[in-house]
């Protein structure tokens, strides 16, 4: 049996891999040991546990592909590609053929009209229920008269086939905005600021991601947990005693994922916020600053509008809450803390976009890692244990998010 050179060594290679299967290693030495001198088929399954009849397959398998083999390895132009079409094609050969199995008890029609009932509301069937589950799936197609019988375990294979899952569900906000291209404006701003932020920060212009997480509770399990042991993880005490409750303002910077301010406090209020981001500027006072928000009114405050004036030295009359100027609505505040000329500027993601803001990605790393299965026995621990992450974090974790979405509408 012939194997040139060059397939012994892609044969080697294959079988030093790491993910290569039992069988393929199996067929691999046949094919190898085949080639030595004085080497007969029952000999050859005596050395390596098998059945004579599996070498003799393995063997003309690769005799028959012997034309194809030849083919690709007189195609050695491109060293890199010939390597990989030849690995391609050698597993090819040594894989299991293809099997027929035994015909479908169900016609194409059957199969269409059965997933077609799955994606139906129950309660157009007269069924009291919230969705589906394959034994009533079964049971209504039978009644139907789609089938004749069914068995619930084969309408979950057919709907697993087609990734079609009944039993979840996940939550979404319909979003109806007054203008639909502003709409899209707005959120395209946001992303394109996503995607030059590494640029920017070259720049000295720091884009930023800011947004609170209310009400933590500060709860303390009323007994240890059991720690895990093999074949049963950790059991967490049901029971719990409440501490209250604090938020979280935090900031994110883009470019580098790193939490750059977070402030901890009972309360929510327009100064908090006001505090928040000027604790954040002062990390780099003369850099620029983009700040990517909602349009919280909080975050759109007039405290906020004099602060802004004042830092960028912006002279003129700001005019009054309520009254005239630039303070006078959450509008004109708006348009102020937008303008592309201050150093320090805001870009406000459109109103049920929170998913837009890359600082609730964060948040969801905070409850996964700490809140979610952590013990706090008052609000002091808690905002220390909170602090002590972001420190962990930053340290550890952090480095950008890579972010793809560029503002296009999504479609389900």
């Amino acid at each position: 049996m012939k194997v040139t050179a060059e397939e012994q060594v892609l044969l080697k290679k294959l079988v030093r891999q790491q993910k290569a299967s039992q069988r393929l290693v199996r067929r691999i030495k046949i094919i190898l040991m085949a080639t030595e001198a004085g080497t007969t088929v029952r000999s050859l399954a005596r050395k390596l546990g098998v059945a004579w009849g599996t070498v003799n397959t393995w063997i003309h398998r690769w005799q028959e592909a012997r034309p194809h083999l030849n083919k690709v390895g007189s195609q050695k132009e491109e060293p890199a590609k010939w390597v990989k079409n030849m690995l391609r094609v050698i597993k090819k050969v040594l894989a299991d053929a293809t099997r027929t199995g035994a015909p479908s008890k169900y016609r194409i029609e059957q199969y269409t009209q059965l997933l077609a009932l799955a994606c139906e509301p129950p309660e157009l069937s007269g069924r009291p229920i919230s969705h589906w589950t394959p034994r009533e799936l079964a049971d209504e197609a039978q009644s139907r008269g789609i089938v004749s019988t069914i068995a619930p375990r084969t309408v979950g294979r057919f709907l697993k086939e087609v990734d079609l899952k009944p039993h979840l569900t996940r939550y979404w906000l319909n979003t109806t905005p007054k203008d639909q291209n502003a709409f899209i404006t707005r959120i395209q701003k946001v992303c394109d600021l996503y995607l030059q932020a590494q640029d920017f920060y070259k720049e000295q212009i720091y884009v930023a991601s800011t947004d609170e997480k209310t009400g933590i509770q500060a709860l303390e399990r009323l007994a240890p947990p059991r720690l895990m042991i093999p074949g049963y993880p950790e059991a967490q005490e049901f029971n719990y005693k409440r501490h209250g409750t604090l938020n979280l303002l935090a900031s994110m910077i883009v470019a580098k994922g790193k939490i750059g301010s977070a402030l901890i406090s009972p309360t929510r209020t327009e100064q908090d916020f006001l505090t928040h981001i000027k604790a954040l500027v002062a990390t780099a006072p003369q850099a620029q600053w983009i700040i990517i928000s909602d349009q919280l009114n909080t975050h759109l405050s007039a405290s906020l509008v004099r602060w802004v004036a004042n830092e960028c030295h912006i002279p003129g009359d700001l005019g009054f809450k309520g009254k005239s100027g630039i303070l006078k609505s959450k509008k004109t505040r708006q348009a102020f803390l937008e303008d592309p000329t201050h150093r320090i500027r805001f870009a406000y993601t459109p109103v049920h976009t929170s998913w837009l803001n890359q600082i609730e990605l964060w948040f969801g790393i905070l409850v996964r890692k700490l809140l979610k299965r952590g013990s706090f026995d008052s609000l002091e621990t808690l905002q220390d244990r909170i602090r002590a992450f972001i420190e962990y974090y930053n340290v550890t974790m952090a480095k950008p998010f890579r972010w793809t979405y560029t503002g296009r509408l999504l479609k389900r």
